[in-house]
């Protein structure tokens, strides 16, 4: 199966690293015209002159902080001012880990401008070429811990789930306008993030790092973490006219460590 994006514009969010560059890297490599976003300069300036241009795309990148939801609407707001997005990949970086104890109002409302105020407003933005054009793709990334809550995530189980629960609604409203809505729910992959998540839970168990990530690997059917790239492929199939009649779930790429169905 031959999977082409040509032709196609996607704006993929917190794509300077880990999956987020993944992503933006394979559907470059499947013809789309990408735009990264995150707030690094430096780091998107890197990833943009990795991206492939098989068909002559133009890519380009844009600076935002998604913890500044005031400015972030700003950026996004110019961006659509002059650019649209077939293809919509709703990426944040994840809130700081913490229990549902540690955690206090200012914290759970900062979380959710991050998680949820960034990703609805984009989606807004880009919903009206979509709707236009009669095609589009959004591609929400959240976390497996909407289907099992991870203890120290209290913040990311909370307001993933709410991007879900709306990524639902949403596709049900947009469908008649071929415009797809999918959830991904992430597992464990080699990117920096779960190595901080790791160093924590190893530093709290008094744990070497190396035995810990050993410990946690057994918990994977797998028995191994997910490689970006992995990410990537998945992103690009559901942008493509091939996943067409795909839309309204929530599909999980974990290695088989969900133990719900």
């Amino acid at each position: 199966m031959l999977l082409s994006l040509h032709n196609k514009k996607a704006l993929v969010g917190a794509s300077s690293n880990g999956l987020g560059k993944a992503i933006a890297l394979q559907l470059a490599a499947s013809g789309a015209t990408v735009t990264l976003l995150a707030r690094n300069e430096a780091a998107l300036k890197q990833v943009l002159a990795q991206l492939p241009v098989p068909d002559d795309q133009q890519h380009q990148y844009l600076v935002t902080d998604f913890s500044d939801i005031d400015s972030f609407k700003k950026k996004i707001d110019d961006y659509f001012s002059s650019n649209q997005a077939d293809i919509l990949v709703n990426n944040t970086s994840g809130p700081a880990p913490g229990t549902a104890l540690d955690k206090k109002d200012e914290d759970y409302v900062a979380a959710f401008n991050l998680l949820f105020r960034t990703v609805q407003y984009t989606t807004e933005k880009a919903l009206p070429n979509m709707i236009a054009n009669n095609f589009g793709r959004i591609i929400n990334l959240t976390s497996r811990s909407v289907k099992e809550p991870i203890e120290a995530l209290a913040l990311s189980n909370t307001i993933r789930s709410a991007v879900v629960t709306w990524g639902k609604t949403l596709s049900t409203q947009v469908a008649p306008y071929n415009i797809t809505v999918n959830n991904i729910l992430t597992g464990n992959f080699e990117t920096d993030r779960i190595i901080e998540l790791y160093e924590r839970e190893a530093a709290a168990r008094h744990l070497s790092l190396e035995a810990y990530k050993k410990e946690a690997l057994n918990t994977i059917p797998m028995k191994r973490l997910g490689q970006p790239e992995e990410m990537g492929y998945l992103v690009t199939f559901l942008a493509s006219q091939q996943a067409a009649y795909i839309t309204g779930t929530s599909i999980a790429i974990d290695g088989g460590l969900i133990k719900s169905v």
